[in-house]
């Protein structure tokens, strides 16, 4: 399985240095830049599976290029770590509400950061590492290729299957039809978007059992979410 990448924008050179060596040595694939316009070419030439993005850059700071990324529907999935010398309760909101997953106040231990990243990657891309993942009463487990909703085995096509583990890794996030569109079927493919409605109800379909509420939520002029049922 190909090692998790990431791209680190941190403008300070020994700081950057440390966790590139640090995360390099836990197995990474680490991407390195110190300047916030790059970070947003970087991360959309090709898309990290996280990012650790220092608040404090020359230039085009560290939260707007969050908000950026947030828009662009290639890099509005990808998990962020803010690193910040902020404290304020205030900016630590701000930041989270920008668009952030988690938030470490500088000065920190390299060792916490690893296990802050690690834990973002167990619960937002659990299938990385060829967990099983678990929302709700669904579980999926990516190298047996197998789901299951309340112990029963589900019959998903390929595509059924690569949409319920594109949700799944990240529950509960709404995501539009151009968002699923780049994740299920790969950015640039000429696929319809009312394509995406089709598979969705397949899906639903697919998953769908006696007793048990549909766990996809249709969110008007937005997209759709998978929600624990």
């Amino acid at each position: 399985m190909s090692a998790a990448k990431l791209l680190l924008v941190e403008d300070d050179p020994a700081l950057s240095e440390l966790l590139e060596y640090r995360f390099q040595n836990e197995g990474y694939d680490v991407r390195c830049t110190g300047d916030g316009d790059e970070a947003m070419v970087l991360a959309c030439e090709d898309v990290p599976d996280l990012i650790i993005l220092d608040w404090m850059l020359e230039g085009t700071s560290g939260i707007e290029v969050c908000r950026r990324l947030r828009r662009d529907k290639e890099t509005a999935h990808v998990p962020i770590i803010m690193l910040t010398a902020r404290e304020a309760e205030d900016d630590r909101v701000r930041g989270l509400e920008t668009g952030a997953d988690d938030y470490l106040t500088k000065p920190f231990s390299p060792r916490e950061l690893l296990a802050r990243v690690a834990a973002v990657m167990r619960r937002i891309r659990p299938a990385l590492a060829g967990e099983t993942i678990e929302v709700g009463d669904i579980r999926l487990d990516p190298v047996a290729h197998k789901v299951q909703r309340r112990g029963r085995s589900l019959q998903l096509g390929p595509t059924e299957y690569r949409l319920l583990k594109f949700f799944m890794e990240s529950p509960g996030r709404v995501f539009s039809r151009g968002q699923l569109l780049d994740g299920v079927w790969g950015t640039g493919s000429d696929i319809e978007l009312r394509t995406v409605d089709v598979h969705i109800r397949r899906l639903r379909k697919a998953i769908g059992i006696d007793g048990a509420k549909d766990p996809i939520r249709t969110v008007r002029s937005a997209g759709y979410a998978l929600e624990p049922a």
